[in-house]
């Protein structure tokens, strides 16, 4: 298993959307905030399943669980001008935002969004040029620059759900940037040959859940995710270095508390591999030796 180092930086994500990406700069990660991410690295700034909007605040006013924020964005999509590409790993409205996505697309011409191609019908709604949408499935692999590439695989949101073409409704991708290999389940739960698929790609780092799952959330329509422990679990059974946390903190309903993740690392003593990010401070991630 490779050493990985991780380090904060005061590098600021609305900055770093504002301008292109140097290839010098190294990788660096933002948390935006639920499974939200922007990664930088090798001329590139690429977003995952950003959710920048309050939509479905309005979409579930006055709901059971009404999804207001309990962080604020971290960038206006309006204050986005420099992204290469958007990646989606399921058409849920905090992966693919449907008021946020229109806006960085219009702002970022040169932008593509990658996504399910099972999911093409709503990906179409939020962006009709088709020739700036690459619909993908299990197996796909997509070059980005040379020695830059994005590999698909499934995820498991709770069950692998595909359509009569065999299109996975949910997805993860495997972002190869400057020699970093980093995994994105989206939302997640273990299913058979996950860890043997991660341990043959020696993931660098994972960018996992932790908000869990249970069978209140589930009998309402809201399925889950990995358990912290899962997620740690997939760490060690993975040989992945560095676990990076996320879908916690958003909304009341549908979260863990950090107090008590800081816990469970301490008590699994996984402080060296595991960062429980804060919003929009930037960590910049290297190969050590």
């Amino acid at each position: 298993m490779e050493n990985i180092v991780c380090r904060a930086t005061n590098a600021s994500v609305a900055t770093q959307l504002c301008e292109p990406c140097l290839a010098e700069a190294g990788v660096r990660i933002w948390w935006l905030g639920q499974a939200g991410f922007c990664i930088s690295g090798a001329g590139l700034n690429v977003l995952i399943d950003p959710y920048l909007s309050d939509h479905l605040a309005w979409k579930y006013h006055g709901q059971e669980f009404d999804h207001v924020r309990m962080m604020a964005a971290p960038v206006r999509p309006d204050e986005v001008r420099a992204v290469d590409y958007i990646l989606c790993t399921h058409r849920h409205g905090d992966h693919m935002d449907p008021e946020a996505l229109p806006v960085i697309m219009k702002a970022c011409p040169g932008c593509r969004l990658i996504g399910p191609a099972a999911e093409r019908e709503t990906i179409h709604e939020i962006v009709s040029d088709c020739r700036r949408v690459i619909l993908v499935n299990d197996g796909d692999v997509i070059l980005l620059t040379p020695g830059s590439q994005i590999e698909v695989i499934p995820s498991a949101h709770e069950q692998l759900r595909q359509n009569e073409r065999g299109e996975h409704h949910f997805l993860g991708y495997i972002l190869q940037l400057g020699g970093l290999r980093i995994y994105h389940c989206g939302d997640c739960v273990p299913y058979p040959g996950l860890v043997e698929s991660l341990r043959r790609r020696r993931i660098h780092v994972a960018l996992l859940p932790v908000n869990g799952r249970d069978a209140h959330r589930a009998s309402r329509g809201v399925p889950g995710n990995f358990t912290f422990d899962e997620a740690s679990e997939i760490l060690y059974k993975s040989d992945i270095p560095l676990m990076i946390c996320h879908h916690f903190g958003m909304f009341r309903f549908n979260t863990v508390s950090k107090s008590w993740l800081q816990k469970r690392i301490q008590t699994r003593k996984l402080a060296d591999r595991v960062l429980l990010p804060k919003v929009a401070l930037g960590y910049a991630i290297q190969k050590e030796g």
